[in-house]
């Protein structure tokens, strides 16, 4: 690919292609259970998706995080490939319970130590760490004492954020407390197709409120150790559709997911209030008697900038009670709902293209949201914090040299880079994307069956292998020009 400096031909006047601002950041991230393997060594703790992963039936295939991808041994060569990448950022999750076992207690100095040397190593190569406090991996200990149930979890969380931000300090350019806490709680708690496997409606929502909670304290609790620290919290945002756009009662299905996937952390979190409608939908559920006097204003803490995680749409419709209700909402298969207290909504098939997972690809979706954030919100800085797909990769050698020619992968970046181009056309302040995956990983309850990464694992090895995704965003982090789906010659 020419130097846009020297090949005026390359410039972005001459070739037509969307470009970003210099300052614009490119990353991509990981989380510590998906990655880091070493489950039991360096004075590790158990955590919710030990458990969960180690439960027969539980994954596909058995799989769990014990291994994975060996990152906490590899980790000096993953920092080389970011450094290749050309990324400035990297966005990781750190191991609650290899740096606080037990999730309360002293801390177990070897596993601050990993984290400490690992973001002293980015720093060296002019990656930018923005550190996640929590990716779903909870002390196991925690969850024995109630889990996100139980409030003194939030209270455990924001005494960790203190540890790690006296522990880390500087070295973080950006904490995030929570990633998508709907995951947490709505498929940890109710539909059980997460860690810790409950299938508890009431206590889904008590873990809504709790993360909520444990975010502002946690928030709070940074700020007291690092005063002009960034914080932040990254959501799953839905992009909800209504199947027939003119219809009243699909219109209010819309309203009923947004209430419960969106709004129920967007409420307290920016607002300082849950959405009364929430409170009615729910109401014969619970009561939210966890909601405490004061809490909301703990909750509501100023951030630096709201993270999205956006990977498709979902499309409901009003279910009047016939046949076989509809569930294609993408959140994994199990008779219990993830959608506390609705019970007349359904998600229908929406046309493909489709992942492998049997998501449908919708770049639109990721402009819709972005905009639909900046009209409600309109002063908070954006960032897209996980974008990507996964694919069935083949694994080819080619002159010597291995290779995944993952086309599908490119474009559908490409489309995703584009739509967010789109969404800051129109306005919105959209200022970083983070590719998801720097690494194909354990994908949670589908184990080591599909691949998101940019880098293709071969698990039993180990061995990294670049995928034409992985050259293709390196163009992009290099020029911040937005290059065509077919500028993947390695570099």
């Amino acid at each position: 690919m020419s130097d846009s400096t020297t090949d005026t031909s390359a410039s972005p006047a001459a070739t037509g292609r969307r470009t970003f601002p210099a300052d614009f950041l490119w990353g991509t991230a990981t989380a510590a259970y998906q990655i880091e393997g070493a489950a039991a060594e360096g004075g590790r703790g158990p955590s919710i998706w030990d458990t969960y992963s180690h439960t027969p039936g539980r994954t596909q295939g058995g799989d769990t995080g014990d291994v994975a991808c060996d990152h906490y041994h590899r980790w000096e060569e993953d920092v080389d490939h970011l450094a290749r990448l050309g990324v400035r950022a990297y966005r990781l999750s750190i191991s609650w319970s290899r740096v606080q076992p037990g999730g309360r207690g002293p801390l177990n100095a070897e596993g601050v130590a990993f984290y400490r040397n690992l973001l002293d190593a980015l720093r060296e190569r002019g990656i930018r760490p923005f550190v996640t406090l929590y990716h779903w991996d909870l002390p196991q200990e925690l969850e024995d004492a109630g889990g996100w149930g139980n409030r003194e979890t939030a209270y455990a969380f924001a005494q960790y954020a203190r540890h790690m931000a006296t522990e880390l300090g500087e070295r973080v350019e950006a904490w995030t407390t929570l990633n998508e806490p709907w995951c947490s709680a709505y498929l940890g708690y109710g539909s059980g197709v997460h860690a810790p496997g409950r299938t508890e409606p009431e206590t889904a929502l008590a873990a809504v409120h709790h993360l909520n909670l444990a975010h502002g304290l946690a928030v709070q609790a940074i700020r007291e150790v690092l005063p002009g620290a960034q914080a932040s919290i990254t959501l799953n945002l839905h992009a909800v559709r209504a199947n027939d756009p003119a219809s009243p009662t699909d219109a209010d299905a819309v309203r009923k997911i947004e209430a419960l996937a969106n709004r129920a952390f967007l409420g307290p979190i920016l607002d300082g209030a849950y959405p009364a409608d929430l409170l009615l939908d729910t109401a014969h559920v619970s009561d939210w008697p966890f909601v405490l006097e004061g809490d909301l204003e703990q909750i509501r803490q100023p951030l630096d900038v709201l993270g999205v995680n956006y990977y498709s749409t979902v499309t409901v419709r009003h279910f009047d009670g016939s046949g076989e209700r509809a569930e294609n909402d993408g959140h994994g298969a199990s008779s219990h709902s993830p959608w506390i207290g609705v019970t007349d909504v359904e998600f229908v098939q929406q046309a493909g293209p489709y992942t492998a997972m049997g998501w449908n690809i919708e770049p639109s979706g990721l402009t819709d949201l972005l905009l639909d954030l900046h009209r409600a919100y309109p002063g908070l800085p954006l960032a897209v914090t996980e974008n990507g797909a996964a694919f069935d990769d083949e694994l080819v050698v080619e002159d010597g040299a291995r290779r995944v020619h993952d086309e599908r992968r490119v474009a559908y970046l490409h489309d995703h880079v584009e739509a967010l181009g789109v969404a800051r056309d129109a306005g919105a302040d959209v200022r970083g994307y983070f590719a998801w995956s720097l690494m194909d990983n354990f994908e949670w309850g589908y184990g080591y069956s599909k691949r998101f990464g940019i880098l293709h694992v071969d698990y039993p090895t180990g061995e990294r292998t670049w995928k034409d995704s992985a050259y293709w965003y390196a163009h992009l982090t290099a020029s911040g020009e937005l290059p065509p789906v077919t500028a993947v010659d390695p570099r």
